[in-house]
């Protein structure tokens, strides 16, 4: 009756051990470490970089724990904070000889002290919040002005290239503020201007207006195309940002809108905040331009070739397309199964590329990437014929080469420029406070609550307290194992679960004392507490999880933070009350078969103070 089949005390025990190996990484604390990036798109960070780190360091004299590439970075782990500072100083003198244009982002990070036979079980600490580890926090403004004054500038160029399409007239387009005044000296090309770009533009309102002798048209956006305009510009800021980001190895960053015109930037982790200003600062640019000889070109910029050298270039003064036009960049292969790029443009760029290509067929043209002001070709190659919308770039090159040239052509420079309006840090030494802080009430909680179970409820009280241990265990693990953040928030729910993770036990062990009392053997009352608690204990952790899961679909921040940690809770709460205590129950009382009394405190008949059943000794 009372008696688990193997395979289950199996599985508990496998339970019980995969929970302490991934909850064994929490306990080992973070390490001062150097990580090494790209500082370019046009760089990348390869094994040899790793390479060049260790012999940098061994040439300096310092030892590190260990040199690891991983990803897109290298990370140096050291012992001390004061070898982190002086590797750093060493790192950035080796790998950026020019330190007005380096190569490579060199930046203070942490990393776990987890032994390597934990890290090759994919066994890895849960990550901190900002509030636990330190960091960075940035409030950015985003300049919507210039989101229109940029759409207008574009619609511009659109307009001027229609009207010259349909061969209709007029006496000149300009820009004045975010409108669009087209001028005319006759109504009726004026009439059928507006004709066609009503039905062309639909996102922009023509109005018809004197100015002295001309007769002008003018567009404004309309404002739902205004406000779609300035929401689409956020949404890639925050796109750009996060791959930006991604290259300082932060792990979990928070980086999301705040109102209409604003993003949050958080960065756990991230010591060197200089560092980080630069990268979510960095500005990017892609041009097409025609090249020109070095000798007497109005700029000249360096190609980087395949061997890793590199060469001038001469580009000539007009930009024909820049990179808000490159809609889709991809690797593939043309007709003759050669690797090449694939690019597609829109409209307007499809009629300026084509315009361009047509009187030049068989000169080179470059595609140029501005970063921080310097520029880079990241191709030089001859147009072969009249190009439109969508064209390929064909060369030498190997498919991996090409995945690098597509991604430098679709890297994305910021839609609207943004201000730093408030810059926040918190120390790692605060971090560690917190986290002590949280330590202590989770402990203290979990104390206190075993105490009580102990006390009130004897043996059964015992095997509660350590159903709770491995349903806190289990938690942890999980977390760890599904590289969750973990916030302050976060460490009150894990507090707020233990307290909820043992009213099961308490319903299971008051339906045991109610099955006592109605004169059942002891054998028996194990059985039915447990089978007829089930059903409640169902019912209450359903509905709880169901508030768990709305504030994780329409929580934010430390919001999901929590619901995440008090979703998981109730999974696991669940599984650690009902089937691991029944288990030690099992293990303990099942084979007893003349069993005549539990211990599970003072059972009292509903008439009050008489005994119906003596407490085990």
């Amino acid at each position: 009756m009372n008696r688990y089949p193997l395979w289950k005390y199996a599985m508990l025990i496998v339970a019980l051990l995969i929970g302490s190996i991934y909850t064994l990484p929490n306990f080992f604390g973070e390490a001062p470490a150097v990580q090494v990036s790209s500082g370019k798109v046009t760089v990348k960070v390869t094994s040899e970089v790793s390479s060049r780190v260790e012999k940098a360091l061994a040439d300096a004299g310092l030892k590190p724990d260990f040199v690891h590439f991983e990803g897109a970075s290298v990370r140096a782990r050291f012992s001390d904070t004061d070898t982190q500072i002086k590797a750093k100083d060493v790192l950035s003198k080796a790998l950026n000889p020019d330190a007005s244009n380096p190569s490579y982002i060199v930046a203070l990070n942490l990393v776990s002290r987890s032994p390597a036979w934990l890290s090759s079980l994919h066994a890895f600490p849960m990550y901190l919040g900002l509030d636990l580890r330190g960091g960075v926090h940035f409030l950015m403004q985003v300049d919507m002005k210039s989101v229109l004054t940029k759409k207008a500038d574009a619609l511009t160029g659109d307009v001027r290239s229609m009207l010259r399409d349909k061969s209709i007239r007029h006496a000149g387009i300009n820009r004045d503020g975010n409108l669009v005044v087209i001028n005319f000296r006759e109504a009726a090309l004026r009439e059928q201007a507006q004709g066609l770009l009503r039905d062309k533009m639909t996102e922009v309102q023509w109005t018809p207006r004197e100015a002295g002798e001309d007769l002008q048209l003018v567009g404004a956006l309309t404002p739902a195309a205004a406000t779609a305009a300035q929401d689409n510009a956020l949404k890639q800021n925050i796109t750009t940002l996060h791959n930006r980001v991604n290259e300082l190895g932060v792990a979990e960053p928070v980086i999301q809108q705040q109102g209409a015109d604003r993003i949050v930037v958080q960065l756990p982790g991230v010591q060197d905040t200089a560092k980080a200003k630069d990268i979510i600062g960095r500005t990017a640019t892609l041009q097409f331009r025609l090249v020109t000889d070095v000798e007497g070109a109005p700029e000249v910029v360096m190609e980087r070739l395949r061997d890793g050298t590199t060469k001038p270039v001469g580009l000539k003064r007009e930009v024909y397309v820049t990179g808000d036009r490159v809609q889709t960049a991809n690797a593939q292969f043309d007709q003759n199964q050669r690797p090449s790029v694939g690019i597609r443009l829109d409209d307007a760029g499809g009629r300026a590329m084509k315009a361009m290509s047509r009187d030049n067929i068989n000169k080179p043209m470059a595609i140029v990437l501005y970063e921080k002001g310097k520029g880079e070709a990241v191709s030089v190659a001859n147009i072969n014929s009249e190009l439109g919308s969508d064209f390929q770039i064909t060369g030498n090159f190997t498919a991996e080469q090409t995945a690098d040239l597509a991604l430098l052509t679709r890297a994305g420079s910021l839609a609207a420029p943004m201000d730093i309006i408030e810059e926040r840090t918190i120390g790692p030494t605060l971090g560690a406070e917190n986290i002590a802080k949280g330590f202590n009430s989770v402990l203290w909680g979990f104390v206190a609550v075993a105490a009580f179970m102990c006390v009130y409820y004897m043996l059964f009280g015992v095997f509660s307290s350590l159903a709770l241990a491995f349903n806190l265990l289990l938690l942890v693990a999980m977390l760890s194992m599904l590289q969750a953040t973990l916030s302050l928030p976060g460490m009150a729910a894990i507090a707020l679960v233990l307290g909820m993770a043992i009213d099961s036990n308490v319903l299971i062990n008051e339906r045991v004392r109610e099955e006592l009392r109605a004169g059942a053997s002891p054998q028996v009352a194990i059985f039915a507490g447990y089978e007829r608690a089930f059903a409640t204990i169902l019912d209450s952790n359903v509905t709880t999880l169901i508030a768990g899961v709305a504030l994780l679909a329409f929580g934010s921040g430390p919001v999901k933070g929590f619901a995440v940690v008090h979703c998981l809770g109730i999974l696991t709460s669940m599984f650690s009350s009902v089937v691991f205590s029944r288990g030690l129950v099992n293990l303990w009382y099942g084979r007893q078969k003349k069993l005549k009394s539990v211990s599970i405190g003072t059972v009292w008949r509903p008439d009050g103070n008489v005994p119906a059943a003596t407490p085990e000794a």
